[in-house]
């Protein structure tokens, strides 16, 4: 009888506890939505849990303070970053020749990075970098930084296999995104969202970005 009720006395605690961990998520949506819209000191956190209609208290058993949940927000996109990252020899791999490859590896590449979501995001951290500079180095540290660390990596393995001709890997990668990146990201910072480049054109410079980097560092006697 007595353990009957320790089951019933804990259950309401153990929903409790759930409840607080699921409300986790809505009050990242609600974050996100708020932060991008209007910024991080436009932003309270009084709107923040009337978005995710949740109380303050409960923002507050998963994130100590306003800056503690900007900082998950603008780390958040590390994750999505790691998938490209992981799958980035894979993509070239799997391609018939290693044209093909590079140039699959631009466009998803490319479309990663121009995701509304992601012009609003780096938006954000170049807005907020006085008031946060070590959150903004730890950001280019973990999202583009380490795709170029990634890329390095990939293009040293193509060097030592004889595909690609390369004296300095780390710049054969700076290369590769800037190429990639240059022109949409650069227009992507200053245009309002919805005119930023088409789909079909992201697949035109992505194209365009792999022909040049393979012309300038495609190994000679390679027959791809």
């Amino acid at each position: 009888m007595e353990q009957a009720v320790g089951v019933q006395s804990g259950a309401p605690k153990r929903a409790r506890r759930a409840g607080r961990l699921a409300s986790g998520g809505a009050i990242r949506e609600a974050a996100a939505s708020l932060f991008l819209e209007k910024g991080y000191q436009a932003t309270s956190m009084d709107e923040v849990a009337a978005a995710a209609q949740v109380s303050k208290q409960t923002i507050y058993t998963h994130f100590a303070n306003k800056e503690e949940l900007f900082a998950d927000l603008v780390l958040g996109n590390a994750e999505r970053v790691e998938e490209f990252v992981s799958a980035m020899a894979r993509t070239v791999a799997d391609a018939d020749d290693l044209d093909s490859g590079i140039r699959q590896l631009a466009r998803v590449y490319i479309r990663l990075v121009m995701r509304p979501e992601v012009l609003r995001l780096r938006r954000l951290v170049l807005g907020e970098v006085g008031r946060f500079p070590d959150l903004a180095r730890t950001y280019y540290e973990r999202v583009p930084g380490r795709v170029i660390d990634a890329l390095t990596t990939l293009f040293t393995e193509l060097a030592h296999q004889g595909r690609l001709r390369l004296e300095d890997p780390a710049l054969a990668a700076q290369h590769f995104a800037s190429l990639t990146l240059g022109i949409p990201l650069d227009r992507g910072m200053f245009y309002p969202i919805g005119e930023t480049v088409r789909d079909t054109d992201l697949d035109r410079m992505a194209d365009a970005a792999a022909r040049v980097f393979l012309a300038a560092y495609s190994a000679p006697t390679s027959h791809d």
